[in-house]
């Protein structure tokens, strides 16, 4: 189901892991932000697109991660666009002959089977330092930060007030980290990029769980630091997101959070990549 979130600017969830698609209004067509996780889902958006008169001329990925660059056949062949160091973490992805098989076996049980790989991953690279994505319909300023993922990417939709996060802002998850030489250094480096654009935005739109207000975004951005600045300085983060405050469905936050507790503790290039794995439960 579509839900409308501002002007010209409609949001579409899955039911697994609230995965949120951003649909744009533009003069053309739309453009489909992170576009779902499973065949069933990504067809049932195309349906209600072309349903209401809708048609995909464009694709943004704000990500590399399995559930947020993802295409559906009926979505159409249509320009999808990603970072350059997205894209370039794609093509290299791709490039193993087991590309594949590890694919499936990172996805979460719940839905194995029911993820469309063979289009996964096929993005145009934007010029370096890009920061507005090609196309005919209101402006997309792009903001990529090193947070969380290789070429990780917000989008301001400028005229309607909405940040697009990708895997950040979120009600339910955590901060993730990726595996850099300074993790936590880079991830409050996306923080105040976005914390700079904060108070312009009316709506934000995370990866995973429900979109905000305006005041929301600025509470969201201040919880993340936070949770940052406590796992940084070895301390339990007071965060309604883990513990005993968590939603019910999303306790296993606690061991995601627990998780990069570990990993941060070991030298770096002792564990496995978190891109290899989901980003979300599995």
């Amino acid at each position: 189901m579509l839900t409308q979130v501002a002007a010209g600017v409609l949001v579409h969830q899955s039911a697994l892991l609230r995965n949120n698609t951003v649909v744009v209004e533009g003069e053309e067509g739309v453009l489909l932000v992170d576009p779902g996780i499973t065949e069933d889902e990504m067809a049932c958006l195309a349906n209600d697109l072309a349903e209401s008169g809708r048609t995909v001329v464009a694709g943004f990925a704000t990500h590399p991660d399995w559930d947020h660059a993802l295409w559906h056949p009926a979505f159409g062949d249509v320009p999808r666009y990603g970072t350059e160091r997205c894209a370039a973490y794609l093509r290299d992805l791709r490039s193993k002959a087991s590309w594949k098989a590890d694919f499936a076996e990172g996805l979460p049980p719940e839905i194995a089977g029911e993820v469309p790989v063979d289009l996964f991953g096929l993005i145009t690279a934007l010029p370096a330092g890009s920061t507005r994505i090609p196309w005919r319909g209101p402006e997309l300023r792009l903001i990529e930060h090193p947070a969380h993922a290789p070429g990780h990417a917000a989008l301001v939709i400028e005229e309607s007030g909405v940040l697009v996060a990708g895997d950040m802002l979120s009600d339910v998850l955590v901060p993730m980290f990726d595996d850099t030489a300074d993790p936590l250094a880079d991830y409050l480096a996306g923080l105040r990029l976005l914390d700079e654009v904060a108070d312009d935005i009316e709506v934000v739109v995370p990866g995973h769980g429900a979109v905000g207000d305006a005041g929301e975004a600025r509470a969201r951005i201040d919880r993340d630091r936070a949770y940052v600045h406590a796992v940084r300085d070895g301390r339990t983060p007071e965060d309604p997101r883990i513990g005993s405050s968590a939603e019910p469905g999303w306790e296993w936050v606690s061991d995601l959070h627990a998780g990069q507790v570990q990993r941060l503790a070991q030298p770096l290039g002792m564990t496995q990549s978190s891109r290899d794995c989901p980003d979300v439960k599995s």
